[in-house]
């Protein structure tokens, strides 16, 4: 008998955590261990249309209609951030792209210390849950407070990189209707959520990117594009409209009698197919990315998958799968995190991200323009290393690995098997051998 397995997650939602969750969705149901049933949960504004109903009916069957089980689920796995963190299963296992900065909550702590397992996906996503601590202090009747212990984590911490879906390959002759059209033979991609903030504060840091852009190829004879898959929240016209109202607020940071790169916006819902024609299609040449901090940094891993050179942020969640040597890694510094930034619990005020140094960032860009047969030589190195160590289907393995131990510690529930009756005629004598009674003399006390 299947162990039941319950799964909190945004399976529907169009965001990286969604994809994140789906994908360890479809790892479990391909170890064919459990009896699987899914609370489907939103995450922030994102649509919650992203599951086919063909192609994830598998996922879509597992989804509860309402979110109530009949008895306690043997695991209970919890793929969300870990405030939201809850303990229904006999096992429970957190899963959480942890934080972009430098530090978690206590929070945080004291949710993953009620969890059995903590699954990450980088390194350094692991480093802020390791070297977080904080003290327990009590409240005395005198207003005052004393220390009375350490808030450190107390449970085991594993990390599972996010794999690559094995559609992100190398393809010929790649053709994208909005893409072709563009004039530009050499374009820049980036591909991101285009978060809240004013300028130099969204996490992605798209404003100072586009700024940068500019400014590396302003007045040139020769200029590439810069191609911007991005949204703000959701899909919609009005969202649409306001990512051009941050680029020509960038833009008229500029005189107007510059000369100006063109910047492409490319809004709305792709598919992974469409997204695997977009990193190869030939006039995209690079993946660049000023990123503040990631916890893992999907779309910069799925861009190396097809050999495309990538110009980054050298902090986060992306050194599990970047390297200097076959990578533009940019330096900078570690920063406190603007106030419009914080979020109780989550982004905590004492926490820091990373800040590229522009003039890093505009000498990356133009080498990568100028030199790009050596670059892309490069990046074609790396996409080797990375098809052979960052698949799908190697987490898929990892995960069963790092979950199993703690899974098998749940008892298998076991039927009882009643041994067979041999039947028999009403009207036969009972076959039961009844024991001889001793005569008793009735005369005797």
């Amino acid at each position: 008998m299947k162990k039941l397995m319950l799964i909190c997650a945004p399976v529907t939602s169009r965001s990286g955590y969604g994809d994140h969750a789906r994908d360890l969705v479809r790892a479990f149901l391909k170890h064919d261990k459990y009896d699987i049933k899914i609370i489907d949960v939103p995450w922030g504004m994102t649509p919650r249309n992203a599951l086919d109903n063909k192609l994830d009916k598998n996922i879509i069957d597992c989804i509860l209609p309402e979110p109530k089980l009949d008895s306690q689920p043997d695991i209970y796995v919890d793929i969300r951030i870990p405030n939201e963190f809850q303990t229904y299963g006999k096992v429970n296992i957190g899963i959480t792209a942890g934080i972009e900065t430098n530090a978690v909550s206590s929070n945080w702590i004291d949710n993953c210390n009620k969890m059995d397992l903590i699954i990450v996906p980088s390194e350094h996503s692991k480093d802020g849950f390791v070297k977080a601590l904080y003290e327990k202090m009590q409240n005395l009747p005198n207003g005052k407070q004393q220390k009375i212990g350490e808030l450190k984590l107390e449970k085991p911490m594993e990390v599972l990189f996010e794999g690559a879906d094995s559609i992100f390959k190398p393809i010929d002759n790649s053709s994208l209707d909005l893409v072709d059209d563009i004039k530009e033979d050499f374009c820049f991609l980036n591909v991101g959520l285009w978060g809240q903030g004013n300028y130099g504060e969204d996490r992605k840091d798209i404003s100072k990117m586009i700024k940068v852009f500019y400014e590396s190829f302003a007045n040139k004879k020769e200029q590439p594009a810069l191609i911007l898959k991005t949204n703000c929240t959701t899909f919609s016209i009005l969202d649409r409209e306001e990512c051009f109202k941050r680029i020509n607020k960038i833009k008229s940071m500029f005189p107007k009698d510059w000369n100006l790169p063109n910047v492409y916006l490319l809004h709305g819902s792709l598919s992974t197919e469409e997204m695997n024609k977009l990193y190869n299609h030939p006039k995209v040449k690079a993946f660049v990315s000023l990123t503040h901090g990631e916890g893992f940094g999907r779309p910069l891993l799925e861009a190396s998958m097809v050999g495309l050179p990538v110009i980054t942020s050298g902090w986060s969640g992306q050194m599990d799968f970047l390297s200097s040597t076959d990578s533009l890694l940019l330096g900078g510094e570690l920063v406190q995190v603007p106030q419009s930034q914080h979020w109780e619990n989550i982004i905590i005020p004492e926490s820091q991200w990373f800040n590229v140094n522009e003039t890093q960032a505009y000498k990356a860009m133009n080498y990568c323009f100028e030199n790009y047969d050596e670059v892309k030589e490069k990046a074609l190195n790396l996409m080797k290393i990375n098809r052979d160590k960052f698949t799908l289907d190697k987490m898929i393995e990892k995960l069963d690995e790092i979950v199993t131990p703690y899974i098998d510690k749940v008892p298998s529930q076991v039927g009882i098997k009643l041994p067979k009756l041999k039947k028999t005629n009403s009207l036969d004598k009972p076959k039961i051998k009844l024991p001889k009674l001793k005569k008793k003399n009735e005369a005797t006390v």
